[in-house]
């Protein structure tokens, strides 16, 4: 196995809040890096990006390139940095995940519907 593996995620993914539904996709992508478990990716034109805002918190991969972060800001919370994506990936065996976002799972509900 490669040391990132990007495939589709199969079926129908969704993030929720306590607030309600911020993505819904049938077109997420499962990234598997190392012993890591897999992490899904879904793209922007999934997710309800109004109630996203940029962060100022950033980081690099050696093998992605640099994140960018985002808090969510709904009506009864908000999430800081709930959400990173890499708007311009490094290597071309990542371009699948290119502009996606993901996640943090201890943050929102990420699962397979």
């Amino acid at each position: 196995m490669a040391y990132i593996e990007i495939t589709p995620a199969e079926g129908v993914w969704t993030v929720r809040t306590d607030d309600g539904v911020l993505v819904e996709s049938r077109n997420a992508m499962s990234l598997k890096e190392g012993d890591y478990g897999s992490v899904i990716y879904f793209p922007r034109d999934d997710v309800a990006m109004a109630l996203l805002e940029a962060s100022e918190r950033s980081s690099h991969c050696p093998h992605k390139g640099d994140a960018e972060y985002f808090h969510y800001v709904g009506a009864s919370a908000r999430i800081d940095d709930v959400a990173w994506s890499y708007p311009k990936v490094i290597k071309d065996e990542v371009t699948a995940i290119e502009g996606y976002l993901a996640f943090y799972g201890d943050k929102v509900t990420v699962e397979r519907v």
